[in-house]
């Protein structure tokens, strides 16, 4: 289950290529994949190895997976673009390869770093026999105790290693053995959080940061997840409402989805459906939770949210297969590419510790369509979880005189744009930017893959116009599965 790695760390320079670094670490020819199947990217890769524990090399060490995808200009800059994923617990090379075409034209002028954060990927992952029903909290609590204790006693290192405040560590070694001068990091949902403590911690080599999806630091991630997918659904009924075609067709949608929710809990179906990738039949449970969990992956996305109406219809005239198809693709898509152990060694160190349970609006959570389950989850698994490394700020605002461009989408259903306003309370040139009618992370929307070059190449969004982004597409709503309405 765990892949081995044999470091491969040089100790002398390789020969400079005009206009490029002098680097200290060894790269060779590779192609990097958004997974098995997806097209391959031409890069440079190799391996950073770290101290388990920075402040205690004795411990040993863990191999980093890096790769460079080299600028298109022969003289590129010196600082390069690094984005930062998100989860916690996804790959960076893996979100890069599949999101490459956002960042091409910064691409012109900038190399692309990417490091797969320690704990992911191919960075001595976390990795463990539970899958993403654990965090969504499909389990009892004394399931979910068992499973995350099972899961402790797999993982190859102590999980205490494996934070925020170490990776950002990680990232500024990374820079010095390839030897840029400054960072252009850009961090999307939970990178975000790491791209604004790259910041804090070496200001001195950040020269600009992009938050896509912003994660406030001063907020712990939990307890706002269910209300704010609660809200999320909700702009979808409206949406619909205020759309001819789509409340003609679905006019009683709001009272379908209270519907199917109350009867699935009352008796979860059983579904035959087959597997998109072995076209195998298979029966599949299908309960209020699962329906719930489909409900919150797909609203990420605007292109599924085109889709919700027509599923919640369907499933609520009986026919389920639709809906649980679409939560078992992007279910088993997202447990492929997260590492669980990284996840919780984040989420129990960095955010479970610092809610305050007592002012937690239990009633809205309640009342939301989620439910309290997700949110008793990360307490019985936190309960469980060593708290791992944590520097004293990391959870402060980020007070900076660097440029930061905030991106959010208002249909966002986990990190709205007011979580960008708080986050920006102390940073001194700062721009908020947001997508109408998008949903999480908003790089590749429209004119926003321009606008994120222009803002690097300037180091400034003052002389950069956004209006063109209130012209980005948004899907309309699906009324058959013909296609989307014209």
């Amino acid at each position: 289950m765990f892949r081995s790695f044999l470091p491969a760390l040089l100790l002398f320079a390789t020969i400079p290529v005009a206009g490029r670094p002098v680097s200290s670490l060894e790269l060779e020819d590779c192609r990097i994949s958004a997974g098995a199947g997806a097209p391959g990217i031409a890069a440079r890769c190799g391996t950073l190895v770290r101290p388990l524990d920075p402040d205690n090399p004795d411990v040993g060490s863990i191999a980093l997976k890096v790769a460079v995808v080299a600028a298109l200009s022969l003289e590129p800059a010196s600082d390069p673009f690094v984005p930062i994923a998100g989860g916690p617990g996804q790959s960076t090379i893996h979100f890069y390869a599949g999101w490459s075409a956002a960042f091409e034209r910064v691409r012109l002028q900038r190399d692309i770093v990417l490091l797969d954060q320690r704990g992911t990927g191919e960075s001595a992952p976390l990795l463990c026999d539970v899958g993403q029903d654990l965090v969504e909290g499909k389990y009892s609590a004394a399931q979910t105790t068992e499973l995350t204790e099972q899961c402790l006693a797999l993982l190859p290192h102590d999980p205490r290693y494996f934070t925020t405040s170490v990776a950002t560590r990680d990232l500024e070694a990374l820079r010095l053995a390839l030897g840029y001068d400054s960072l252009n990091v850009y961090g999307i949902s939970y990178g975000s959080r790491v791209a604004q403590h790259y910041a804090r911690r070496f200001p001195d080599t950040t020269r600009t940061v992009i938050l896509d999806g912003v994660v406030p630091p001063q907020l712990p991630l939990g307890p706002d997840i269910a209300t704010e997918s609660q809200r999320a659904i909700d702009s979808v009924f409206t949406r619909c409402a205020e759309t001819p075609a789509c409340n003609e067709r679905f006019p009683e949608l709001r009272d379908d989805f209270a519907l199917l929710l109350g009867a699935l809990a009352e008796k979860p179906v059983t579904i035959s459906l087959q597997h998109p990738v072995t076209a195998r039949r298979e029966l599949v449970e299908f309960s209020s939770d699962h329906f719930a969990a489909a409900i919150r992956l797909l609203l990420y996305n605007p292109g599924m949210v085109a889709l919700l109406p027509l599923l919640i219809s369907d499933a609520a005239d009986g026919n389920f297969a639709p809906l649980a198809a679409q939560f078992h693709m992007v279910a088993e898509s997202l447990t492929d590419s997260l590492s669980i152990g990284m996840h919780n060694a984040v989420l129990c160190t960095e955010d479970a510790p610092f809610i305050d349970w007592s002012s937690v609006d239990q009633g809205a959570i309640n009342a939301s369509y989620m439910g309290p389950m997700q949110l008793e989850a990360i307490r019985v698994i936190c309960a469980v979880w060593p708290r791992g490394l944590l520097d004293a700020d990391l959870r402060e605002p980020l007070a900076t005189d660097k440029p930061v461009l905030l991106l959010s989408g208002d249909a966002d259903p986990i990190t709205p744009p007011y979580f960008a306003a708080l986050a920006a309370v102390a940073m001194q040139q700062q721009w908020q930017v947001t997508g109408e009618q998008q949903g999480h992370g908003l790089a590749g929307v429209g004119c926003m893959p321009r606008i994120i070059a222009e803002f690097v190449g300037a180091a400034s969004l003052a002389e950069v116009s956004t209006e063109c982004l209130r012209d980005a597409f948004v899907m309309p709503f699906f009324v058959d599965y013909t296609g989307p309405m014209p």
